[in-house]
């Protein structure tokens, strides 16, 4: 009984421990947000304003008409639209190529050179890229991003649906062929259901790595047209005078979009990640 009291009491503390650890950097992140520039500077720190400034925000969506909302609503735009369509090309593809690696022997080989080129230091591939995309014109263009991303996310999604579907019993796929489910049906009706918690892990990591990217975003972008949030972040960072108050409140509103859509996909991150250590 004491063990057990002891271990309760253990295990609460590491909890609470993990969620400050966690959450005080947003705290602070927040509280530096609606602080005045004063009270940032001041010494000793002032931990809390005395009156707190919400009017960076409103900079930020555009209700004040300044720069920084139509830079800011542009990069939201810009990050928004590249992180789905990537996360979706990735995901289309990822499954059919993590059900053949899964399926059928000897393919085994291809899946592990595509890792090795997921590998490369991505500074690797920024000249090549560059080139192919300034002959085709995708230069500062969401579509350059769209499909560069893409080549990051599909092996990555294309390795964990793999452990996933390894995990679904074949037994269940050719009772379902025995009642006359092709192999299309067999993977609609019956695979894609029992890996519903894996594709909905992979969809929510590859899109946290899309919305995160910052190297090739600012490698093949120079304005509002195709700009991301990082990059965003990074010029508001980069004047004479640096509003950190400003700065903290493009990191709150930026990082409001990934945990929205993980709160809604919390039960298929944690089942899908344990799936596939689990042979069924």
């Amino acid at each position: 009984m004491r063990r057990s009291l002891g271990f309760n009491i253990l295990i609460g503390v590491s909890v609470a421990l993990l969620v400050v650890i966690t959450l005080a950097p947003l705290l602070w992140l927040f509280i530096m947000s609606i602080s005045a520039p004063v009270d940032l500077t001041r010494i000793p720190l002032r931990w809390f304003p005395e009156q707190p400034d919400f009017s960076r925000y409103a900079r930020l969506f555009g209700l004040t008409g300044e720069a920084a909302g139509t830079a800011f609503l542009s990069a939201l735009r810009n990050s928004l639209i590249v992180s789905f369509s990537a996360t979706a090309i990735a995901m289309l593809a990822g499954i059919p190529a993590a059900y053949s690696f899964s399926r059928f022997q000897g393919r085994i080989g291809l899946l592990y050179a595509c890792l090795g080129v997921y590998m490369v230091p991505p500074v690797a591939f920024v000249l090549p890229l560059y080139m192919v995309l300034g002959q085709l014109g995708l230069l500062n263009n969401v579509v350059a991003l769209i499909l560069v991303y893409s080549t990051i996310l599909l092996p990555f999604a294309t390795w964990l649906l793999k452990n996933n579907f390894d995990a679904v019993p074949r037994e269940i796929e050719e009772a379902a062929h025995i009642d006359g489910a092709g192999l299309l049906g067999a993977i609609r009706h019956v695979t894609l259901p029992l890996a519903r918690p894996a594709l909905g892990a992979a969809a929510l990591f590859a899109l946290l790595l899309a919305w995160d990217e910052f190297f090739y975003a600012l490698i093949y972008t120079n304005d509002l047209r195709a700009k991301t949030l990082p990059v965003a972040i990074a010029d508001f960072a980069a004047g004479r005078a640096t509003d950190y108050g400003l700065i903290s409140a493009v990191g709150i509103l930026a990082a409001l979009p990934p945990v929205i859509i993980a709160f809604f996909l919390q039960r298929s991150l944690v089942s899908g990640l344990s799936a596939g250590g689990i042979k069924g």
